[in-house]
Parts: structure tokens; sequence; C-alpha cells
């Protein structure tokens, strides 16, 4: 039996942050009395890390300044989790089921590459009971930032899995040029982040419109 591997991505792809990744933002300008982006530009570095996606935002402020957003975005993050306001972040309709039919098949392996902390993804699959899905999770604590290819190596490095038999699915630009990256394939979804046309642009082997057509894409792929 050849395994075979499916990667998600977290925020724009399995789960809508927006509301708490836009929250946490604005609370880190605000925090320094600087204006905050605009939520277009702020969904538009989700799935970079951090520091990365700090340095795009603010590319003219100097590294402390930069250092305090990081941190300020973090307490923003984590005091509207303690406020218990959880629901801000559902799931996409069909995302946990498309996870439980997939898990359920005993030649296909589950894994995580996301631009969440640690902290931020053991919450998540916590709350969600993800745990038992996923065969492998990486996060930015780990690894440099996306579009870098180093998630989805160590996603490989830890199943076995050929990168011929593995797939990337994701939201962002950064999705997909990390699968080109890495040398598998990429299927973008069209309820995230960043447009569908830039996901085709950026390598998208093929743009969904809703979980349920991601059985066939995985058979389009694997044959």
């Amino acid at each position: 039996m050849t395994l075979k591997l499916v990667i998600f991505d977290v925020d724009g792809t399995l789960i809508d942050s927006q509301a708490h990744i836009v929250g946490a933002m604005n609370a880190a300008f605000d925090g320094l009395g600087l204006t905050p982006p605009s939520r277009e530009q702020t969904l538009s570095i989700v799935g970079l890390s951090l520091p990365v996606a700090m340095d795009r935002l603010m590319p003219d402020a100097d590294a402390a300044t930069q250092s305090a957003l990081v941190e300020g975005y973090k307490q923003g993050f984590m005091r509207m989790r303690t406020e218990g306001d959880e629901a801000l972040s559902p799931f996409y309709p069909g995302a946990r089921e498309a996870l439980d039919r997939l898990a359920a098949q005993d030649d296909l392996l589950l894994g995580i590459a996301t631009g969440k902390s640690r902290r931020g993804m053991d919450h998540l699959m916590e709350m969600h009971g993800l745990r038992r899905l996923f065969q492998t999770v990486q996060v930015a604590d780990d690894h440099p930032s996306k579009p870098n290819p180093s998630m989805v190596a160590a996603c490989l490095s830890e199943t076995g899995v050929d990168t011929t038999h593995a797939v990337i699915l994701g939201d962002t630009v950064f999705d997909m040029e990390m699968g080109r990256n890495a040398g598998i394939p990429a299927i973008g979804v069209n309820w995230g982040y960043h447009p569908a046309e830039n996901l085709v642009t950026a390598g998208a082997m093929k743009v969904l419109t809703h979980f349920d057509q991601l059985d066939n894409a995985l058979n389009e792929i694997w044959g």
C-alpha cells in the first residue's frame, strides 16, 4: 500500500479566522499609537510568519517597532481567545467533514503547515478535537516563513511519503509557492484570503469552490 499525504494550511483554508486576525492586528498597531493597516492589507499577509508579515506591513519601521508589533499581535490574539470568543474562528463549510472523511482512508495521511504559533495551533487542535486526525503538524515557531519549503519537507520526512504522493491545500499564494518550491502539487481554495486568479498564477493546479470537490481533485492528481 502506497501512503499518500495531504498537507493543509489552517487560517483561510480550514478555519475562518479573519475576525481574530484583523482584531489582533488592530490591537497591535493601536497599542503603539499607529494607524492599523486596512482589512485587505492585513489579510494579504496571512500565512506568513509574524516577523515577516510585520516587515511587509511596516517596511520602514525599525526593528524595535516591528518586534513590538509582533508581541502586540500575540497579546491581542491571546486576549480575544481568553475572553471566550472562539466563535470568531469557525470551520469553513465542509471542512471538518472533509478531514474526517480523508482521515478514515487507510492509505491517506494528513498534515498541517501553518503560519500559526505552536501555542495557537495546540489550542486550536484541543478546542476542535483535531489532534487524532494529523500525523504531522508544522508551525511557524520551527521553520522559516512560507513560501520556504521547510514545513513541507518536514511533513514528508516525518511521514515517509514521497513528493510524488503528497499535495498541499491552501488559500494564499504563499501556500502555492511553498508547494512549488517543495516539488509537490498545490490545490487552492477560493474562500480564503487571496483571489483565485492569484493562486493560479502562483502555481495552483486547481482552485476549489467547496470542500466537496477535494476528493475528486485528489483523484485527478493521483489517479
